[in-house]
């Protein structure tokens, strides 16, 4: 049976709750309507979260982005919308979502809509060295 949009966000236990950790997805064919016009919008959504107890469903998320696609919905209103969902579904200890929506009109937009769990702190960042170069050559 072909698969069909759904509004449904299936999680999965987190497999090292006991851990921070960071998950980040592209997602760069989300496409919705414009409530005035009926026209397509496009965009790239990037979502990127650090799991609690529960982890997003990919196949899931997929046909929930998928559910949009006939709804007329402003940039702005459909990008917290989904980060709200998002976030009832996995009650995540950070989660950031960024909508990239493609040019219309010659206008860019980004949406960038964040939640953080009261009291979560991230921890400080680690910086490690430049390992992208090759290594030198060994005798």
């Amino acid at each position: 049976m072909p698969s069909a949009p759904s509004k449904s966000l299936e999680t999965f236990p987190n497999p090292s709750p006991e851990r921070d950790y960071h998950i980040h997805i592209e997602a760069p064919e989300f496409t919705c309507l414009c409530p005035l016009t009926g026209q397509p919008d496009f965009a790239t959504l990037i979502l990127d979260y650090i799991p609690d107890r529960k982890n997003l469903e990919l196949k899931a998320l997929k046909l929930y982005l998928w559910s949009f696609r006939d709804e007329g919905a402003f940039h702005e209103a459909v990008t917290n919308r989904i980060l709200s969902e998002m976030v009832a579904a996995t009650k995540p200890r950070f989660m950031r979502l960024t909508a990239r929506w493609y040019v219309r009109g010659g206008i860019f937009t980004t949406v960038v809509a964040e939640h953080r769990k009261r009291g979560w702190k991230p921890a400080d960042r680690v910086e490690l060295g430049d390992f992208s170069r090759e290594s030198p050559t060994r005798p």
